[in-house]
């Protein structure tokens, strides 16, 4: 399949590991010119210098603990380079916990770091899909939105908003050729899922390996996700192939959500 994906420009948040990291390389593989976000620059310059093409692609470094900050450096940069087509929304997620115990704080940090910089990053990217006709925004947030995880009270809650917010946004934007969907990555092999295994580990008195096979055993696949197969899922929600498909959850967890 074609994905029409050569030559389009991508900013990818938290693009230094992980699942933003396979989806950098996963688009660039495609001939997309990608911009990669995160706050630190020795981790940016060195996955650039990784990416296929690498004189094709840049990088933006911005903290999502300060939208403004975000924005203002997004803004810059698509006036003294070039706007974007794509847009992938990434960022680690809060810390677990009961949702009764969790301050005021850590709701305040987690709605800025992933609302309000979606918020602010829509806002600043998509006069230009509007120009080209095409846009595409995808989220990558939790299966939590359709199924809310237990000792994850801050991020069920915060994701839940994301999922409302992009299926609002969906709606408004749908007429000028721009999609905005949700990726909800089930148990994937990234160091945020190594830290859930830990606590849970911890809290239960038994080994990390015996948690590690507890947690698969919750999946059907009886396994993790890689970080390349949620990728592959959002470069194909990036592309061209997948213009008729607007304001959706998609799971990628080996069929642990129940739900429809």
């Amino acid at each position: 399949m074609d994905l029409k994906l050569n030559n389009k420009n991508a900013l990818v948040c938290g693009s230094t590991q992980g699942i933003g990291k396979a989806v950098a390389f996963a688009l660039a593989a495609e001939g997309v010119n990608v911009t990669l976000v995160a706050r630190n620059r020795e981790k940016l310059k060195a996955i650039l210098a990784e990416l296929p093409n690498h004189n094709k692609h840049s990088y933006i470094v911005a903290d999502f603990s300060n939208p403004r900050e975000l924005q203002e450096q997004v803004i810059k940069f698509i006036e003294k380079e070039h706007g974007f087509h794509i847009v992938v929304n990434n960022t680690g997620g809060p810390r677990s916990g009961a949702i009764l115990t969790a301050s005021l704080e850590e709701f305040d940090n987690a709605f800025t770091m992933h609302l309000k910089c979606n918020h602010v990053l829509a806002q600043a990217t998509i006069p230009f899909m509007k120009e080209s006709g095409f846009g595409r925004i995808v989220n990558v947030i939790s299966t939590s939105v359709k199924e809310p995880i237990p000792g994850l009270g801050v991020s069920n809650t915060t994701r839940g908003a994301v999922g409302n917010w992009s299926k609002t946004l969906a709606e408004e934007v749908a007429a000028h050729g721009i999609t905005v969907n949700n990726v909800l990555p089930g148990f994937t092999e990234t160091e945020r899922l190594n830290e859930i295994i830990k606590i849970k580990a911890n809290g239960s008195n038994t080994s990390i390996e015996e948690m590690t096979e507890i947690m698969k055993n919750y999946t059907p696949a009886k396994r993790f996700a890689k970080p390349e197969e949620t990728a592959n899922v959002i470069t194909f929600l990036a592309s061209e192939a997948a213009s008729y498909v607007n304001g959706i959850n998609v799971p990628v967890d080996g069929g642990r959500t129940k739900s429809l």
